[in-house]
């Protein structure tokens, strides 16, 4: 970690212009060593952002009763899934921690108590797609636990209280899947090599057209409310874990704030990688 970051966990992190907020498709483990297309796309929104002081990220991998966050120096990499290559399991992610961002996480939110976790660590939701955008692992990194009591409208209006720390240079990601029904997964080889084959079900593709159409047109409170939506997004979304990362970041849009989509494909029928970036407008 340079002279800069290391004066910034220090003294508090320093103000910037809002930083962009991201959610990703996160997909499979694999994606952490892989080069496709999934990827590649994480890999090329790492060159393009602006230097974070640090990061939050809010995975679907980490499910608590009230909210967390993780407070430690040097979180582990969890390994949290199974049947994969040796060479995933072998990979590691050394992404310092910030006590700092976590004390500053607690302090901005205010509806509920943040308790601070050091159990945790950096899930594969998280340390999959870092290790694409961050190859370094130079960036501290803080986890933010998802309160599976609560419902969705909860947590949307959780990320709002989240927003000062944009401007104190902090990324704020969310990653889980808009579309994420892995009871559904087919695979046409019978093998996890052909997980990413681009391809879904028509009800994973209208529900993810939905979903676009709902997230251009700023109605959030219908995405919240996501249960209302129809059969296609009650196959979309059987278990809320996976889509509540993405309210986490439309929750952090402001009325200057633009949307861009990435990574925008189905795979294995029943999952979508649509990743999307939110950021301040050019004038």
């Amino acid at each position: 970690m340079g002279i800069g970051n290391l004066n910034q966990l220090a003294n508090g992190l320093s103000s910037t212009d809002a930083m962009p907020v991201l959610f990703v498709g996160h997909g499979s483990p694999m994606n952490a060593i892989e080069d496709n297309e999934f990827s590649r796309g994480w890999h090329a929104m790492g060159q393009t952002l602006p230097r974070p002081n640090a990061i939050l990220c809010i995975s679907a991998h980490w499910e608590t009763r009230g909210t967390q966050v993780t407070a430690m120096e040097k979180p582990p990499t969890i390994h949290d899934f199974g049947g994969f290559p040796r060479q995933l399991f072998e990979a590691q992610y050394p992404a310092p921690g910030s006590p700092r961002l976590a004390q500053e996480t607690r302090d901005t939110v205010k509806s509920a108590p943040v308790a601070f976790d050091d159990g945790w660590g950096l899930d594969h939701g998280c340390w999959s797609v870092l290790k694409q955008m961050y190859p370094a692992a130079d960036v501290p990194v803080v986890q933010l636990s998802l309160d599976y009591t609560q419902p969705a409208q909860y947590h949307y209006d959780l990320a709002k209280e989240l927003a000062p720390l944009r401007r104190k240079g902090v990324l704020i990601l969310g990653s889980g899947n808009m579309v994420h029904n892995l009871r559904l997964v087919r695979l046409v080889s019978g093998s996890v090599e052909d997980f990413n084959r681009p391809y879904g079900f028509d009800w994973a593709l209208e529900a993810n057209e939905l979903f676009k159409k709902l997230i251009n047109e700023d109605r959030h409170r219908e995405l919240a409310n996501y249960k209302s939506l129809g059969s296609a997004v009650q196959l979309a979304v059987p278990t809320p874990e996976h889509y509540l990362p993405m309210l986490y970041a439309l929750g952090l849009k402001e009325e200057r704030d633009s949307i861009t989509y990435f990574n925008d494909k189905p795979l294995a029928g029943s999952l979508t990688m649509t990743s999307l970036k939110i950021d301040r407008a050019a004038i």
